[in-house]
C-alpha cells in the first residue's frame, strides 16, 4: 500500500510532485537568498534567476509528463485515422498515456484484423455475385437450348399424332406411331442425360471411387459395344497391356466415359476405315485413346467439343450434343487430363489416369 502511494503511475501524481517540489524550492530559495551575506538587490537577482531556471525546469517536466505523450498520441491517431497502420504508437511509461498507447496500438490491430476480413469478405462476396451472374447466364442458356433441342421432337410427334387421327391405313398408323414412340424415347434420353450432366455440374452427383483392373474394364465395355453388336463398317484395332493394371476411379462414371468416346469413334470412322483402341503404361500413367478413321475436326471444333449441345456441323448423325460434355465433367472432377487431336488420317480421343499398386 505504501509503495503504490508513492508510486508515480499516473500523471496526476507526477503533476503533484512536480508542484510541490516547486513550492518548496522557491520558499526554500528565497530564504535562502535572504539570508545571504549580500545587498538585497542581489539577492533578489540571484532569487530571480533561480526562479527562471525552475521555470524552465518545471516547464521540461510538463512536457515530458504531458506535451510529448499527447503528441505523439496525436500523430498516431491521425494515421490511424488514414487507415495507416504502418507505425504504431512508440509512448512506453506507466502512466494513463502508456495505458492510452497500449490501447491505440490494440484497437490498431483489431481494425487491421477487422478491415483484413471485411476486404476478404467482399472478395468471396464478389466471387459469390460473379458466380451466381455466371450460373444464371448459364441456366438460361441451358432453357433455351433445351427449349430448341425440345422443339424438334415435338414438332414431329405433333404432326404425327395429328395425321394418326386422319389416317386410314393400318400401315402408316403403324408406322406414325413407331415415329411418335421414338422421338417421345429421345425426348427422354435427352432430358434423363441432361439431369445427369447436371447433377455432376453442381455436386449433387459425386463420385464412388474404388480400385479396379482397367485392361478387363476397357475389354468388357468395348467388347459389349464393338464386338457383341456388330453394327459397324470398320476394321478394329486394339493395343492392351497383358498384365493386369489397376487404377482408382469411379467404375460407374469410367464405364460413361468409354461409352461415350468409344460411340462417338463409331459415328466418325470412315466407313471401312479403322478404328483403334490403345492402352499404355508410362510414368506411372495410364493412357487411353480411341482413333477413328476420317476427316479432321475444324480449330472451331477442337475449341467447343466438350461444351454442351455442341455438335460437328455436317457431322451426317444426329445426337443430344451432351455425351462428350459429360466426359469432359467427369474427368475433370477426378482431375485427369484429357483432350482431342487431329492425326494424319483422322481423330483421336484420349486421357489419362494414375496406375496404382
Amino acid at each position: 500500500m505504501l509503495k503504490n502511494n508513492f508510486s508515480l503511475r499516473t500523471v496526476r501524481k507526477k503533476i503533484i510532485l512536480v508542484s510541490k517540489l516547486a513550492g518548496i524550492a522557491l520558499i526554500v530559495s528565497y530564504i535562502a537568498s535572504t539570508r545571504m551575506p549580500v545587498p538585497p538587490d542581489v539577492s533578489l537577482l540571484i532569487w530571480l534567476i533561480f526562479v527562471t531556471l525552475l521555470v524552465f525546469i518545471i516547464d521540461y517536466l510538463m512536457w515530458k509528463f504531458i506535451s510529448s505523450p499527447v503528441s505523439k498520441l496525436n500523430q498516431s491517431a491521425k494515421k490511424m485515422a488514414q487507415l495507416d497502420f504502418s507505425a504504431p504508437c512508440t509512448l512506453e511509461t506507466t502512466d494513463e498515456f502508456g495505458e492510452l498507447s497500449a490501447s491505440l496500438n490494440k484497437m490498431a490491430e483489431n481494425l487491421q484484423r477487422i478491415l483484413a476480413e471485411l476486404k476478404s469478405s467482399n472478395i468471396r462476396l464478389e466471387k459469390d455475385v460473379e458466380q451466381k451472374r455466371l450460373l444464371l447466364a448459364e441456366r438460361k442458356e441451358l432453357v433455351d437450348r433445351l427449349s430448341h433441342e425440345m422443339k424438334t421432337p415435338l414438332s414431329v410427334i405433333r404432326a404425327y399424332a395429328e395425321g394418326l387421327q386422319d389416317e386410314k391405313d393400318e400401315a402408316k398408323k403403324q408406322k406414325y406411331s413407331e415415329i411418335i414412340i421414338a422421338e417421345t424415347g429421345r425426348m427422354s434420353a435427352l432430358i434423363t442425360t441432361l439431369l445427369d450432366l447436371s447433377a455432376l455440374e453442381t455436386g449433387a452427383s459425386g463420385l464412388v471411387l474404388e480400385r479396379f483392373d482397367f485392361v478387363e474394364f476397357l475389354e468388357t465395355v468395348a467388347g459389349r459395344l464393338l464386338i457383341d453388336i456388330p453394327d459397324g463398317n470398320f476394321e478394329l484395332q486394339y493395343e492392351l497391356p497383358e498384365n493386369k493394371t489397376y487404377v482408382y476411379s469411379d467404375k460407374d462414371r469410367m464405364e460413361q466415359v468409354l461409352d461415350n468416346l468409344i460411340i462417338n469413334a463409331k459415328k466418325n470412322v470412315h466407313p471401312g476405315g479403322i478404328l483403334k483402341l490403345s492402352l499404355t503404361e508410362s510414368g506411372g500413367m495410364l493412357h487411353f485413346s480411341v482413333f477413328n478413321q476420317g476427316l479432321p475436326l475444324s480449330k472451331e471444333s477442337l475449341s467447343k467439343i466438350w461444351e454442351k449441345f455442341y455438335r460437328i456441323p455436317d457431322s451426317g448423325y444426329g445426337g443430344s450434343g451432351l455425351g462428350l460434355a459429360i466426359v469432359a465433367q467427369i474427368l475433370s472432377m477426378q482431375g485427369l487430363k484429357y483432350g482431342a487431336e487431329n492425326t494424319q488420317d483422322g481423330v483421336r480421343f484420349y486421357f489419362s489416369i494414375p496406375i496404382i499398386k
